[in-house]
């Protein structure tokens, strides 16, 4: 395994991940142009949603969830990560503990907690270093937030913002589980079920996919 190979997850031989980056093969863009191109396209491809949960390990394939009109940072990290590969570029998922300060009344209001875990973001090797892409937010969504959009210019880390532009506290950092060559299902899932306790009391012992925003509010 390394950080370039098509796993189950990165299925970037698939014609869906081959369409998504054709438009990056070209010689005359060099690795970080494509990487910055790349993550632009997939940053603002797909809406930003928090609020549906998986446990499905069919529904973390790259080739997949790129069918898909929305995804959360997991989902958007897969999709990024599929696609540098596929254009030899080495990249692997970074996985944390985040607050969110903004914009997650709803989960808060469910689960108890502003606390999203786990987070996903993108590290890629550009130029001899890892820099750090999170393609999380779109652009549309920033404007309703009131947060500026995350750019990447592959010469730095990219993470969230501290705060917003009204200054107001965004996003903390709280806990960093490191980086993963392929996607870690297992551990994923757990970290789910260990942080989020309700989530069985809300959806039933059976459900493997949660969608928040069909839960009534207590």
């Amino acid at each position: 395994m390394d950080n370039l190979s098509p796993t189950y997850y990165y299925d970037y031989e698939s014609g869906a991940i081959q369409s998504l980056v054709a438009e990056f093969r070209s010689e005359e863009l060099s690795d970080k142009d494509k990487a910055v191109r790349l993550y632009l396209k997939v940053r603002d491809g797909w809406w930003y949603n928090p609020y549906t949960i998986s446990l499905k390990k069919k529904d973390y394939r790259a080739s997949w969830l790129v069918a898909r009109k929305e995804g959360h940072c997991i989902d958007k990290a897969i999709i990024l990560i599929a696609g540098l590969r596929a254009l030899g570029i080495p990249a692997r998922i970074n996985l944390a503990k985040v607050k969110n300060h903004i914009a997650v009344d709803l989960l808060t209001e469910l689960l108890g907690t502003n606390e999203l875990t786990p987070h996903g973001n993108v590290s890629i090797y550009l130029d001899g270093k890892w820099v750090k892409a999170t393609p999380a937010f779109n652009k549309d969504l920033c404007r309703v937030i009131n947060v500026e959009p995350l750019e990447f210019d592959g010469e730095s880390d990219s993470v969230f913002q501290t705060f917003n532009a009204a200054g107001t506290q965004f996003m903390e950092y709280l806990e960093n589980y490191g980086d993963f060559e392929d996607f870690p299902f297992d551990f994923v899932v757990d970290n789910m079920k260990t942080n989020y306790p309700k989530i069985k009391e809300l959806f039933g012992e059976d459900v493997e996919v949660f969608d928040f925003r069909k839960v009534s509010k207590p």
